[in-house]
């Protein structure tokens, strides 16, 4: 394959990565906000996901502990 053929080949295949990378970004953007009457919250955008609280591991959390301790040099 010529060298010209290949730099052409990578500028299209650079190209159309860009392309697909633009396409995806999301910027953020002006939205609509609902409310329900009465609800008592805070006005939320109508895409919003419920949070779910993150519980810790505690059995990861010992595991680390323990890798780390187990990286000193004994004494």
């Amino acid at each position: 394959m010529k060298l010209e053929i290949a730099r052409g080949l990578f500028l299209v295949g650079a190209l159309g990565v860009s392309a697909l990378a633009l396409a995806a970004w999301e910027l953020p953007r002006t939205q609509v906000l609902s409310a329900t009457e009465g609800s008592g919250q805070c006005l939320l955008p109508r895409v919003a996901k419920a949070s779910v609280a993150a519980r810790p591991d505690h059995d990861l959390l010992l595991f680390m502990f323990g890798m780390s301790q187990g990286m000193r040099p004994q004494s």
